[in-house]
């Protein structure tokens, strides 16, 4: 057998597997990151399901490592409070990449086997080990039976002959397999990779190629452990562990064999990881970049920060470019420390932040914007996965070059001088006046609608329209998120019309300077918001955005109550409660305000 029928049948019931089969096979390890971790729970819960061995289970919150994202910061403690109950051990936002975290920790090892819910699970190949991403269904399935059905695979092997070219990395290793066999021509097998000099790559060079072997449609990269990963693995399991390894005869769907010595540095164009060219080629032609990325599952490790250090040591990241750097684990981050490569990286200029995943899905560092140009180590590029800019991958010290150059390049192409963006004033981008309101614009000064009575104090932005939306820039898009924060009345705006009124008591708005918490009422057509008092930023707020807001010292003269309809006079401040024909004065509108307003806002 081969590699990976050999660890499937060792954890199967068979002697013998071959592929298209379908077995159960016993895993060893079953995680779940922040990414995913909660429907596992909720999948685990609704079925009533209990977890068959907690010492073998484990949550890795590496996706959203600083807890920034409110829905992960809720997913995490969904989690956490489940491992409380079950006995599991969190693997926490402090500690780093999840599947990096197994390797560490002696849990995954030559011949072992492992699921998560990261779909870059098949990293574990770099140690000999089985591990597969699948979803929350599946890792619940194998947290309760400890085991889950697959199908053994084809295998396929790849020789790399001859000698490693000279500053080769691992990334370029795996970006030349990617031009060679695209994103679909190893679609659905395991491979396993073999060669003189394949068996003096290092650790961290093994996980970088084996973590992308989803980009390349595999199900596995695995490698043999050579005697020093063998040693490693031991030591963090602490105990001797025995090789596993193909037989001698093992058969292969296919064989391929690969000059080495033929090998380039290469950048993957954005979009295809498998789209790659040579880095110092005409395809490229020292395009500029706005950011670098080095970090992610594939080039995170201490030997990919040892190689960044090397050519950012004495030097500065170009002006108008961001370099963000995010160690793998956090031991990986403290020997950066020990080894002084923060302060290398912090006084070139850049951004070092704690642990994790960072720009793969959508995670804490290394998103880039609109328009923006970055070079990734991540293994990645498609539309949308680090951010709405395009991405170009490469190795570490491509993107610490490019970082320094202002460009794509290498560090032995570095200019002495940085390529520097034309900031020239462009005075057609110079604004003009806006033409004055005509009379079709006029806005009306007295307003007649139902109203919502909410009779809280201290009604806070946060309530209004929540933090984890401040993204959203367009008017259009802030409605539907308008109090939904706000206990008993979360349905809100499904239930408002346009022409609402709102009436609420003390110190409406306090909180942020969010202008979204006024933008969303003028989304859902709210006509006017009466309150007794209102936060001092947002009263500015709302009347700069021509949105009519009106204190009142008590409803109690007009007897208000909710679903009442009530008509307001912002030049009088003249009340008047149509449902029972009482009438009140509150605080007109200043002459300021009334400006403003039927201006139709500040500008």
């Amino acid at each position: 057998m081969n590699l990976i029928e050999k660890i499937l049948a060792n954890h199967s019931k068979h002697t013998v597997v071959k592929p298209g089969e379908i077995i159960d096979i016993e895993i060893d390890v079953r995680a779940a990151r922040d990414f995913g971790g909660a429907n596992v729970v909720k999948n685990l819960r609704d079925n009533n399901l209990s977890v068959d061995d907690p010492k073998r289970t484990f949550f890795t919150f590496d996706c959203n490592p600083t807890g920034s994202d409110q829905k992960y910061a809720v997913n995490q403690q969904i989690c956490r409070i489940y491992a409380r109950e079950q006995g599991i051990k969190v693997y926490d936002i402090n500690n780093g990449i999840g599947t990096h975290t197994l390797i560490h920790e002696g849990l995954s090892y030559s011949g072992s086997t492992a699921v998560t819910t990261d779909s870059h699970a098949n990293i574990l190949g770099a140690v000999g080990a089985f591990g597969q991403g699948m979803g929350d269904k599946d890792i619940a399935a194998a947290w309760a039976k400890g085991k889950v059905w697959f199908k053994v695979p084809k295998s396929v092997k790849i020789n790399l002959n001859g000698k490693r070219p000279e500053g080769i990395s691992a990334k370029d290793v795996v970006l030349n397999l990617l031009n060679e066999f695209g994103a679909n021509k190893l679609l659905g097998y395991s491979v396993e990779i073999y060669g003189e000099e394949v068996d003096k790559f290092t650790l961290d060079e093994r996980i970088t190629i084996s973590s992308m072997a989803t980009e390349m449609g595999c199900i596995i990269i695995l490698f043999t452990p050579n005697e020093e990963i063998m040693k490693y693995s031991s030591v963090r399991a602490g105990r001797n562990l025995e090789l596993v390894a193909a037989d001698a005869d093992a058969v292969y769907e296919k064989v391929f064999d690969l000059d080495f010595s033929t090998f380039t540095k290469r950048v993957s164009r954005p979009g295809k990881p498998h789209d790659t060219v040579e880095i110092d080629g005409v395809a490229l032609q020292k395009i500029k970049i706005d950011s670098g990325f080095i970090g992610s599952c594939t080039n995170g490790r201490i030997e990919d920060m040892a190689a960044t250090a090397e050519v950012l040591k004495d030097k500065v990241v170009a002006p108008g470019v961001m370099l963000k750097i995010v160690p793998a684990t956090e031991e990986v981050w403290a020997e950066c420390l020990e080894r002084g490569y923060i302060d290398i990286f912090k006084r070139a200029g850049a951004l070092v932040s704690n642990p994790g995943c960072a720009g793969c899905a959508a995670g804490q560092v290394g998103q880039n914007g609109p328009g923006e140009i970055t070079i990734s180590t991540g293994n990645r590029n498609f539309p949308g996965k680090q951010g709405k800019g395009e991405v170009y991958l490469a190795s570490p010290e491509a993107v610490a070059a490019s970082a320094v150059a202002g460009y794509i390049t290498t560090p032995e192409l570095i200019p002495a001088e940085p390529a520097n963006w034309d900031f020239a004033f462009n005075p057609e981008l110079k604004g003009t006046k806006a033409e004055a309101k005509t009379a079709s614009e006029e806005r009306p000064v007295e307003v007649k609608g139902r109203v919502w009575f909410i009779k809280e104090d201290n009604i806070d932005t946060d309530m209004i329209f929540h933090n984890r939306y401040l993204t959203i820039t367009n008017i259009d898009e802030m409605g539907p998120y308008t109090f939904d924060n706000l206990e008993g009345y979360e349905d809100f705006a499904k239930k408002a019309q346009p022409g609402d009124i709102v009436v609420v008591q003390k110190n409406f708005g306090s909180g942020s300077s969010r202008q979204q918490a006024v933008d969303c009422f003028k989304a859902l057509g709210v006509q006017v918001i009466l309150a007794e008092s209102f936060g001092a930023i947002y009263e500015r707020n709302a009347i700069n955005a021509a949105m009519p807001i009106m204190t009142y010292e008590s409803m109690e003269p007009v007897d208000l109550k909710d679903g009442d309809i009530i008509s307001v006079n912002f030049e009088t401040g003249k009340i008047i409660n149509h449902s029972n024909n009482k009438e009140m004065m509150a605080e007109k509108f200043s002459e300021v305000q009334l400006e403003i307003y039927k201006n139709g806002g500040l500008f």
